[in-house]
């Protein structure tokens, strides 16, 4: 009998339990382990008994919670902006993003840019990332259209590799350059914890946006813009920005208040990355730090799970593709589970 993966009703964790059986967990996108972290679920439960389960109303409501004045400030000062907006979601915040700034230049997509990024269809782009900064270089420097916008993830999180847009600095000084980068996957990974934005490069005629949805990494079901001060006022007052409800309350509550918790989690998942990346031949394919390994083998998830152990697999790019297979750690990873897959991938 053929077991059933896709109605789970557990939280994730290193482990799940079917049916019986024990299965190590590899998969997901809770690098930091925050949904199985105690300490920050009791915080995010004294924001509940603070705030409540949920806030309905608008952000433009002639009466406010004042929490979210407050976790947007201490998101830009964490991640190194001049000011920050938070929504109900990351798609939401990414959605907003595209098509408030959109309209004030020609729009560039790099490859494989994230669905949430997409003003109407998926970007025709099948370009390698380094083959794409070095014509759109060309491409802006040649033109006579003076304002760009470049839209972008900040990095590829299934065939791992972390974008560098430092060729930036070699667009003409006359030309001006809205960048928005999806970090969604970096923010509280990579650079420290610290996300995309502290190292995108800061000059006069580069405007720097950041968008990320918060609920992988840091948790919390909640979407973050970061960028200028004018920047953010403008999507304020978007519409999309005015009719939406917020984000729930007590979650950002919990992230007001777990920066220890996120660091200390963010040193144990470089703990296990160095555990797992000194047992990994070459055939794997990472970036240092972050903490996804492709496998150049199709077989892999099939073995792994005769073995009691469950990793990231499904066809791509198209349904009838190969799966890709990928081994994703946690801050909830134990050593002893880290030694176990090792174990398992050498046999």
């Amino acid at each position: 009998m053929k077991l059933n993966f896709k109605s789970i009703d557990q939280p994730f964790s290193n482990q799940i339990n079917i049916e019986g059986n024990t299965y190590l967990y590899f998969g997901g996108t809770a690098y930091l382990g925050i949904p199985k972290n105690q300490d920050f679920i009791n915080l995010y439960i004294k924001g509940i008994k603070k705030f409540g389960l949920n806030n309905g109303t608008s952000r433009t409501n002639n009466i406010q919670l004042g929490i979210y004045d407050e976790a947007e400030k201490v998101a830009a000062e964490r991640y190194g902006a001049e000011a920050a907006l938070l929504t109900s979601s990351g798609y939401l915040a990414a959605q907003l993003t595209v098509k408030s700034l959109s309209t004030w230049g020609s729009v560039i997509y790099a490859p494989a840019t994230h669905p949430a990024l997409w003003l109407t269809d998926q970007p025709a782009n099948q370009q390698t990332f380094n083959d794409w900064k070095k014509e759109t270089l060309n491409l802006i420097n040649a033109s006579v259209e003076k304002t760009w916008i470049l839209i972008s993830n900040s990095m590829n999180n299934l065939f791992p590799e972390i974008y560098d847009f430092n060729f930036l600095t070699e667009v003409l000084p006359e030309k001006e350059i809205i960048l928005i980068v999806d970090d969604s996957h970096g923010i509280g990974v990579n650079n420290n914890g610290l996300g995309a934005f502290i190292n995108l490069k800061a000059k006069a005629n580069i405007e720097r946006v950041v968008v990320a949805s918060m609920a992988k990494a840091l948790g919390v079901d909640a979407g973050m813009v970061l960028g200028s001060g004018a920047v953010i006022a403008k999507l304020k007052s978007s519409n999309m920005f005015v009719g939406a409800s917020p984000p729930s309350a007590a979650g950002l509550f919990a992230f007001i208040h777990a920066e220890k918790i996120y660091h200390s989690a963010w040193t144990r998942l470089q703990e296990n990355i160095k555990l797992l990346t000194a047992n990994l031949n070459n055939k794997w394919a990472f970036e240092p730090g972050f903490p996804a390994f492709l496998a150049q083998d199709s077989t892999l998830a099939d073995r792994l799970l005769k073995e009691n152990i469950l990793i990231s697999s499904f066809p791509y790019p198209k349904p009838e593709s190969e799966p890709i297979n990928r081994i994703i750690l946690s801050s909830w990873h134990e050593k002893e589970d880290i030694h176990n897959l090792t174990k398992a991938l050498n046999f």
